[in-house]
């Protein structure tokens, strides 16, 4: 079990590295160029993986994967509109709160109050305060949030979109995706976001962020019982606040990570506990 866990971390420390990588790209096409960047280009790399164009989906399974594909465009336009204003750790724990709020949702046993009872203590502390004390920026904390409830129904359409034809419906969901948010980064940045400059960047921040973690993901959740997988998951908040401090020096005070913890032991508590055999995805 050594290798497959030591693989999903691997796509967690991707993850994370690419979203610090995609920091850099705001200064030149905004926060919606660069996800524009990342959907167009993991768009191009997940086509010549699994090949979608052979799927002839029927007019149900379309419905879902335009409600799939819009999730993860929404999703990702929003985690990087609130990268632009709070640390990576924190938009991180606050946007796991809505995978976290779908492992909550069909449950009403007593053991869930206390992971919803953590959560809530986390969220509400991380509100409360930003960097030496001072509050977050509401629209950074609104967008962070924002790209948790479209995680959840990414989750959601997910499922349903990937149950008849599995890994191809993620190409196609991220061109779906792609096709929603890159006219919001071309009217944000212009011409810019085709520069030849900022490929290499941007060809990084695809890999990292999509290609790479989503390939990990497929070995390990194949390898690894589903609970351990999703506790494992849980460590994603945590290596979004390290690589928030490695990458952009982004310093965190110690109520801020006993916060990060709290959601984070949320997660994994609801995981380990779960009666039902499960797993949350990584967002591509």
């Amino acid at each position: 079990m050594i290798v497959p866990v030591a693989v999903l971390v691997a796509a967690i420390v991707s993850f994370q590295a690419g979203a610090a990588l995609a920091k850099s790209l705001f200064p030149l096409v905004g926060a919606s160029g660069a996800a524009a960047l990342r959907l167009m280009l993991a768009t191009v790399m997940l086509f010549i993986v699994w090949r979608p164009w052979r799927l002839r989906p029927s007019g149900r399974e379309w419905a879902a994967l335009c409600l799939y594909g819009a999730s993860l465009g929404l999703m990702n336009f929003l985690f990087y509109s609130a990268l632009r204003t709070i640390p990576l750790g924190i938009a991180v724990a606050l946007e796991f709160t809505g995978p976290l709020a779908v492992a909550m949702a069909a449950s009403r046993r007593r053991i869930d109050f206390l992971w919803v009872a953590l959560a809530a203590f986390g969220i509400v502390t991380l509100l409360g305060g930003g960097a030496a004390g001072r509050p977050l920026e509401p629209r950074g904390v609104a967008c962070a949030l924002g790209a948790g409830a479209f995680w959840a129904l990414y989750i959601v359409f997910g499922q349903r979109a990937g149950a008849a034809h599995g890994g191809p419906s993620a190409a196609l969901g991220m061109l779906l995706g792609a096709l929603i948010i890159v006219p919001i980064g071309v009217a944000e940045s212009g011409f810019a976001l085709f520069s030849p400059s900022i490929l290499p960047v941007a060809l990084g921040v695809a890999l990292l962020s999509s290609a790479l973690p989503y390939s990990l993901e497929m070995f390990a959740l194949t390898r690894l019982p589903t609970r351990t997988f999703g506790v494992l998951m849980s460590l994603d908040p945590a290596f979004g606040a390290l690589s928030g401090l490695c990458f952009l020096r982004e310093h965190l005070s110690t109520v801020q990570w006993l916060a990060i913890g709290a959601i984070m032991v949320a997660s994994g508590g609801s995981a380990a506990t779960s009666r039902v055999d499960s797993a949350l995805p990584i967002p591509e």
